[in-house]
């Protein structure tokens, strides 16, 4: 599909009116050297080498000159809230998908679910690089270098075709093995799984490329126009799904190829509108087709250094969590469902760590690449403690008012029991969740993406796979075993990100 020149108006007007929100405390605009600023980080002068800062692990926990808390404040909520609403709606369009479905009955969501990690699996690579992009062009606008910053992007965009390519070729010819070795229970759920995981593989490529576009805008703090175009794709989202899965409005009856289908006409309109926004000339990234592809070594390894930690972490979750799927899914289908529709809501509460890890991300890479640790730190700090404060209401939530929220999903008396069991667990662990989620966002902006690939491998490939098997196997604790085992990943993952956010190392990381 194309859009006018008038259909691209209103998203190029939200990324200008973002530009252009750069009030101090008192509403006013700010200023420096009779320029308007946009962060309080554009308040203070850069770093030099010489000095303390990017030198040593410990800097002044005091403000700078003409710095308030409340600038940083707000200037971590510019980022986050729309990366929160963003999140949120595209978890929300995914708990209506999961809902839709489960009408179909058990099977049906446990074919989903099956594909997920597959899925998952083979987007490791592209997301990996993009992690890189997302550091080094947040650091690329703090030094002012914005040549830079839209060379990281071609080059960002040239990996991610090519390795989302080979990943949709290889998803595609083994689809059905895929969905077979995560443990599809009866040849329904086999084949159902199998039709929705090759569907999605179609779309594929899309889907990374406009993963690409998203790093990049959130690289420099444009996270609201990445909003918008993701609440267009999951409004498709949803509108198809209910035409295709239930067959309405004269259109066929598609099942679960329907909500595969469903999916992969959103994120096309995804990619469209944010191909139209990376190609204006009107935000600080800008796609340029006549600068070219070439590509450029250099760039590319610093992408790959920043990435390749990256990628094995993603990669060791991808695989701890396979293992920890298989042994929840040989519980039987029902068991699996009411796995999958807890996972489905605790993925919801995810979203909260991930929208102020967005905001973790951009304004550490940007401090950092302005050589000042000590903004960088500010802001880390208060972004944490926004985020646990939402945390703390999401859990308050789920401890009480579970079971209402699993009969959305199900209507069997010991789905709903259960379910409401599993998310008084989610409850509990919502503060350290959040934690983890908002310092790894920090050391990702800093470029220490080494560290949290290995707390990944301790905690998701060796606790939480080999705790699930001890509890269902050996103690025989069935599916609240496989969830207690989750429980201790989370609260172990957060305490070493911590320790790792606290040693200071990562404000002297070279990228």
């Amino acid at each position: 599909m194309g859009l006018n020149q008038n259909e691209l108006d209103p998203l190029e007007d939200l990324v200008a009116e973002e530009d252009q929100q750069t009030t101090d405390t008192q509403g006013e605009p700010r200023h420096q050297e009779g320029k308007q600023v946009r962060l309080a980080l554009d308040l203070v002068e850069p770093g030099d080498e010489a000095n303390d800062y990017g030198r040593y692990t410990r800097v002044s926990k005091a403000l700078p000159q003409g710095v308030t808390s409340r600038m940083l404040y707000k200037d971590v909520v510019l980022i986050a809230w729309p990366a929160f609403v963003e999140f949120i709606l595209t978890q929300l369009t995914s708990m209506a998908d999961m809902i839709m479905v489960g009408q179909l009955g058990s099977w049906a969501i446990a074919a989903v679910g099956l594909t997920t990690q597959p899925k998952f699996l083979l987007m490791t690579m592209f997301m990996a690089m993009n992690v890189g992009a997302t550091a080094l062009i947040a650091r690329a606008k703090g030094a002012g270098d914005r040549e830079r910053a839209n060379l990281i992007l071609r080059q960002a965009i040239l990996l991610t075709a090519v390795l989302s390519l080979i990943s949709a070729v290889v998803g595609f010819i083994y689809s059905e093995t895929l969905v077979r070795f995560m443990g599809a229970a009866d040849e329904q759920t086999l084949a159902g799984g199998t039709v929705y995981l090759r569907i999605q593989m179609a779309g594929f490529v899309l889907l990374a490329l406009t993963s690409t576009f998203t790093a990049a805008l959130r690289g420099v703090g444009n996270s609201r126009i990445t909003m918008t175009y993701n609440l267009i794709s999951n409004l498709v989202n949803v509108v198809f799904n209910y035409l295709f899965i239930y067959g309405k409005f004269g259109f066929p009856r598609w099942e679960l190829a329907g909500a595969s289908l469903a999916t992969v006409i959103g994120q096309t309109v995804a990619f469209v509108l944010a191909l139209a926004v990376v190609l204006r000339g009107r935000n600080y990234v800008h796609l340029q087709f006549r600068a070219g592809f070439k590509p450029d070594l250099k760039v590319m390894k610093s992408i790959v250094n920043i990435g390749f930690p990256a990628m094995v972490e993603q990669m060791l979750m991808r695989a701890g969590a396979i293992m920890y799927v298989k042994t929840v899914a040989a519980l039987g289908t029902v068991a699996y469902a009411t796995h999958q529709i807890g996972m489905n809501i605790q993925a919801l509460s995810f979203m909260n760590g991930q929208a102020f890890s967005v905001s973790a991300t951009s304004l550490v890479g940007q401090s950092l690449g302005k050589k000042r640790p000590d903004m960088a730190q500010a802001y880390a700090r208060r972004t944490r403690m926004l985020g646990m404060m939402i945390s703390i209401v999401l859990g308050i939530a789920f401890f009480f008012f579970g079971e209402r929220i699993v009969s959305w999903y199900a209507k069997e008396p010991e789905v709903i029991a259960m379910g409401a069991s599993i998310l008084k667990l989610v409850a509990l662990i919502q503060p350290f969740q959040s934690s983890q989620f908002i310092l790894a966002g920090a050391l990702r902006g800093a470029g220490d993406t080494r560290s949290v690939a290995v707390i990944t491998f301790v905690t998701v490939l060796l606790i939480r796979p080999s705790l699930a098997v001890l509890n269902i196997q050996v103690f025989g604790w069935g599916l609240m075993g496989a969830w207690y085992a989750l429980v201790t990943d989370q609260i172990v993952r957060s305490a070493l990100v911590l320790l790792r956010y606290n040693s200071g190392k990562w404000k002297s990381v070279r990228v």
